[in-house]
């Protein structure tokens, strides 16, 4: 067994590239979870693993990787904005996907209610607070409670799927 491999009940192993390779057949939506660092800049990161947890009280999850250097910043803000990208947003999932400190040189924003930065062009935001951070194996599971959410453009969202961007249209299943 290699040191890249992981054990699973003692007595399979699950090669990680093969994990990622099926796992990639699932379509994901891309999201931008923003926030303001302790100077009042903004940082963002992107993340491909979002989801709804509760309608009551009104609760979002998502899931940083550990080796994240902007998490940290995201969690010491106790809040974030959660940035649903469109089709035609990949500009910005590029931008807050790569290192360093200037990624909103290119990203257009305004602040939402609690003050964190809001993507121009997003289809939809949705303004939290963190309410827990649990441990989840190389990844942190974040959960927020919503304070405010708001629908911007209903155009296709930004999907990415088997390593590549895309968008998606919904037919009309009454046609």
């Amino acid at each position: 067994m290699t040191t890249d491999q992981v054990i699973i009940d003692d007595d399979r192993v699950i090669d990680p590239r093969l994990f990622r390779d099926i796992l990639g057949h699932f379509p994901t939506g891309v999201v931008a979870v923003t926030a303001l660092d302790a100077s009042g800049k903004p940082v963002g990161m992107t993340v491909g693993s979002f989801t709804s947890v509760s309608l009551d009280p009104p609760l979002v999850a998502f899931l940083p990787d550990k080796n994240s250097s902007t998490f940290p910043k995201i969690l010491a803000a106790t809040r974030f904005c959660a940035n649903v990208l469109g089709s035609d947003q990949q500009h910005v999932c590029r931008s807050l996907a790569r290192k360093g400190d200037e990624k909103f040189t290119d990203v257009d924003w305004t602040p939402t209610p609690s003050g964190m930065p809001r993507i121009l062009g997003s289809l939809a935001w949705i303004d939290c607070e963190i309410d827990a951070v649990h441990d989840a194996g190389d990844h942190h599971i974040v959960v927020g409670r919503v304070h405010h959410l708001e629908l911007d453009t209903p155009e296709s969202p930004l999907i990415f799927f088997q390593g590549g961007y895309g968008g998606f249209a919904a037919h009309d299943a009454s046609a």
